[in-house]
């Protein structure tokens, strides 16, 4: 009887040792778990997703920007004054600097959509597309990244402490022609898949957001926003 509890006993520790091998094999190598049949464990979405809202043409903003002509100028006949040519570099690539997180720092940001997972893979994190930048006025330059990632890439772990930013902590970023934006965070806030709202421009603020997966199950989104001081 003794040395049938005893069998009974050393079957539940090999159970809860492997139980617990499992949760930390997906936490830190969640590639590894993947097959043919399965959800990306990195995000809780396909591997070509991860969680990363696709951006329409015309993304609805937060609070709708009312854009109207003044009446004198609808009244006026005179010649409109030349306007000046509008900054924009010829590369879209931006370098993403957060003070406070422990993998960012001067990593190169390019533009892609949601399903672009080579892009997500290969890089910290990915500016997506159809959303605006720093050197717009009114934008809101969205940034996502892999809260975990792969293993042996450049997503690993990038954006794993994204939580750890609050109010007043600063991000900086700078273009492919060298000038610099800086940004103070001043909103974090959690989101649904479907909020498609977070990636259209904020009323009055030129801003940036950075966007990871929310822990343990990966179905929500961390969204951190920082409004643009210089």
């Amino acid at each position: 009887m003794l040395r049938a509890g005893n069998i009974v006993l050393n079957i539940l520790s090999l159970v809860v040792v492997g139980a617990g091998m499992l949760v930390i094999g997906t936490f830190f190598f969640p590639s590894a778990f993947l097959d043919s049949g399965s959800k990306n464990l990195v995000s809780g979405a396909g591997p070509g997703e991860f969680n990363v809202p696709i951006v329409p043409e015309s993304a609805t903003a937060e609070e709708p920007i009312q854009k109207t002509v003044p009446a004198s100028a609808e009244k006026s006949h005179e010649a409109p004054a030349e306007k000046r040519p509008v900054y924009s570099p010829k590369d879209n690539t931006l370098t993403l600097t957060v003070p406070a997180m422990a993998r960012i720092e001067g990593d190169e940001i390019p533009t892609g959509n949601g399903k672009e997972e080579r892009l997500f893979r290969n890089y910290a994190a990915v500016h997506l597309e159809g959303t605006g930048f720093p050197w717009q006025r009114g934008a809101n330059t969205y940034i996502a990244g892999h809260r975990l990632g792969y293993p042996g890439t450049e997503s690993f772990l990038t954006f794993a402490d994204l939580n750890r930013l609050g109010n007043g902590d600063r991000i900086r970023v700078r273009d492919a022609n060298g000038r610099r934006y800086l940004y103070e965070v001043y909103r974090i806030f959690v989101v649904g898949p479907a909020e498609i709202h977070v990636t259209g421009p904020v009323e009055g603020k030129s801003v940036l957001t950075l966007q990871t997966c929310t822990l343990p199950d990966y179905s929500k989104r961390l969204i951190v926003r920082a409004e643009r001081i210089t």
